[in-house]
């Protein structure tokens, strides 16, 4: 009897004994994934300005969506993300964008010192699609680290308008033809924890060969400096 108690009792300590260390032990995911939302903030320049083209008052973006983090080493701290998101941008600046009688855009620059206006800017509404190398400290317990993610981003134009406020009388135009729909670049971020830099940097200009002052092609491109955030 003596035998089959001690055995029982020993059974007893066993299980609890594990019970206890399963309550207490903390799993660690081998195949852990890091930074699948993104959303930024940017600062819009124009780059390759044409003469006379200046930019006046702050011209901002927009950015998040989902990227599919998928490692490439064992440590899992390289990795190709491929991502979609959304992207809202303003531009503001002297570029003035008409229409004439056969609905086609003309351009021309605002001499300031010869017409008054409050606003002039264009913006672009755009389905974006980031490709990414990532390099990152992280573990599968480890949070806050250092990261490095330099890529190519590809963006659709789904809706664009451009807005003028001032003499003689306020123009606003949707859908304009003259802006590329599709636009592409270059991208940077890079950063620790919360706080991350980011460029983008676009390789084909934001206007078609339509967007002529002068009979020249503006060959303006995007340029966008700020933060980026990234949350599981």
């Amino acid at each position: 009897m003596k035998p089959l108690l001690l055995f029982l009792c020993l059974c007893f300590a066993s299980s609890y004994a594990q019970e206890e260390l399963s309550d207490n032990t903390e799993i660690i995911d081998s195949l852990y994934k890091e930074d699948q939302f993104y959303f930024g903030l940017t600062y819009n320049l124009i780059g390759k300005i044409p003469s006379g083209l200046s930019q006046s008052g702050f011209s901002g973006g927009f950015h998040f969506g989902y990227t599919k983090d998928m490692a490439i080493n064992k440590r899992r701290n390289k990795a190709i993300g491929i991502g979609l998101g959304l992207s809202i941008n303003s531009f503001n600046q002297n570029l003035q964008i008409l229409e004439d009688n056969k609905g086609d855009n003309t351009f021309t620059i605002i001499n300031k010192d010869e017409i008054s206006f409050t606003k002039n800017k264009f913006s672009t509404y755009m389905v974006e699609m980031p490709i990414e190398y990532r390099w990152r400290t992280s573990t599968a317990t480890e949070y806050k680290f250092w990261r490095i993610y330099t890529g190519f981003k590809l963006g659709y134009v789904l809706i664009n308008s451009s807005k003028y406020e001032g003499a003689p009388n306020d123009i606003k135009l949707n859908n304009i033809d003259a802006i590329n729909d599709l636009q592409y670049g270059l991208t940077l971020a890079a950063g620790y924890n919360t706080w991350n830099f980011y460029l983008y940097y676009a390789l084909n200009p934001i206007f078609n060969d339509k967007a002529k002052i002068d009979g020249n092609v503006i060959d303006a491109n995007a340029i966008k400096i700020g933060l980026m955030f990234y949350i599981l």
